[in-house]
């Protein structure tokens, strides 16, 4: 379909199917918010998958490859990359804990019953998966924040619905033929709708502050120029350095004191915000 116009009658079709798809899902959503808020996202997949076997269109594409199961047992030549490779995992492994722990807070936020995530509990079955995935020649994964809110817009609230989640996500792992049935179109449509909400979430740090606010930009800004883990760890770094000169000429705290407090902090003890 590609050819040297950039406006041809195939990315033409492609784009009005989409801005279609995406008001149609728009309505419906503003519709059963309320009352049953899965109904756009189901209609959206299963227009989808039907309006794919009339015309061509970009289908999500799944390279499927054989389930084994095998030690991970690495074969290094080089003890300077066995060091890259410990600090390597030391990076991704600090960045599964941030990351954890700041989506835990925000989905506190979210949650429309108000519950009070566990960390240690998210951080154990993270390691369970991760270590389990290592014997298949996975990847890391992460219980990020973009899931728990695409969960809290269609209405998944409950625990036995993560149990539902893991069931549909196992069939497809082991059926990856059906995937392919999935235009492009409509997945995108539920991730720019999921990432606008996502992106709205700033008014409520807005309701802490200017300064919590203003933190929450730049470390944005960090983050799209630098990478998650630089930016998060230069955002943290400025806000400790932050509260250190306060903590310690405004509240005339020792440098021991506000340590102490910021180890609390981190263990859910109170300690310094």
């Amino acid at each position: 379909m590609i050819t040297e116009v950039f406006w041809n009658g195939a990315r033409i079709q492609m784009v009005l199917i989409s801005s279609a798809g995406f008001a149609a899902f728009l309505y419906l959503f503003a519709k059963f918010q309320a009352t049953q808020p899965a109904i756009p996202y189901f209609f959206l997949m299963i227009a989808g998958a039907l309006l794919a076997q009339l015309m061509a269109m970009p289908m999500l594409h799944v390279e499927d490859v054989p389930i084994v199961l095998s030690l991970p047992l690495p074969h290094f030549d080089s003890p300077l990359i066995w060091l890259y490779v410990i600090g390597f995992a030391a990076m991704l492994a600090t960045i599964d804990v941030i990351e954890q722990v700041m989506s835990n807070a925000a989905i506190q936020k979210i949650d429309p019953l108000q519950r009070k995530c566990n960390t240690n509990n998210s951080l154990l079955a993270i390691w369970i998966a991760n270590m389990s995935a290592s014997f298949f020649g996975g990847m890391t994964n992460l219980d990020g924040l973009a899931k728990s809110t695409t969960n809290k817009l269609a209405g998944a609230y409950t625990k036995f619905s993560v149990l539902v989640i893991g069931l549909v996500v196992l069939f497809f792992a082991l059926n990856t033929q059906y995937l392919e049935y999935m235009p492009k179109f409509s997945l995108a449509v539920i991730m720019i709708f999921t990432g606008w909400k996502m992106i709205l979430g700033l008014w409520h740090v807005a309701h802490q502050g200017q300064y919590a606010l203003l933190l929450a930009i730049v470390c944005a800004l960090l983050v799209y120029r630098l990478g998650i883990f630089e930016g998060l760890l230069l955002a943290l770094a400025m806000h400790g350095v932050i509260n250190l000169i306060v903590l310690r000429h405004v509240d005339d705290l020792k440098i021991r004191t506000i340590i102490k407090k910021y180890l609390e902090r981190f263990a859910d003890k109170g300690g310094a915000n």
